[in-house]
């Protein structure tokens, strides 16, 4: 299946092609293919006159991209110190469980991503979950279902 680059190719001609817009136009392509695709990254290599290394080590050091599709549904598991000790691995096994996948990987139907993280820098309310940008402080294994149950209606 091949990849309309129509859209990326948008993002690219709405910064004029300024090489110091490269983190900006790379967030926004992946808003849109949820993932980086390498067709993009080549397409954003050329017409910002960049070698396609500069690019790919821009999309690799950052952690918020990917270079594999994501779901529909980002969940982030902190794994942090604090939230470690208030039970973080456990939160993330019953997402696992729910969800029926490890971290690290998406669902079959594309809908749900787990990733874990090691600090989101709000150790005072951990254990933290982010869900599709949301933020749920104090998460407890039975939160875990009522975090997923509006996401799975959308």
């Amino acid at each position: 299946m091949e990849l309309n680059l129509s859209l990326a190719q948008e993002v690219i001609d709405k910064y004029k092609g300024q090489k110091k817009a490269l983190i900006a136009i790379l967030q926004e392509i992946q808003e849109i293919y949820h993932y980086l695709p390498e067709e993009a990254l080549r397409l954003v290599s050329k017409k910002l006159g960049l070698p396609l290394i500069d690019v790919i080590s821009v999309a690799t050091f950052y952690r918020a991209f990917s270079l594999k599709p994501r779901g529909r549904h980002l969940i982030t598991v902190c794994l942090g110190t604090a939230c470690h000790v208030r039970g973080g691995p456990k939160i993330l096994e019953e997402f696992e469980r729910q969800l029926g996948i490890k971290a690290g990987e998406t669902t079959p139907d594309n809908q749900f991503t787990l990733e874990t993280v090691n600090c989101l820098g709000c150790c005072a309310i951990g254990p933290v979950v982010v869900a599709d940008g949301n933020y749920h402080a104090q998460t407890t294994i039975r939160k875990v279902s009522r975090i997923l149950k509006p996401l799975k209606k959308e």
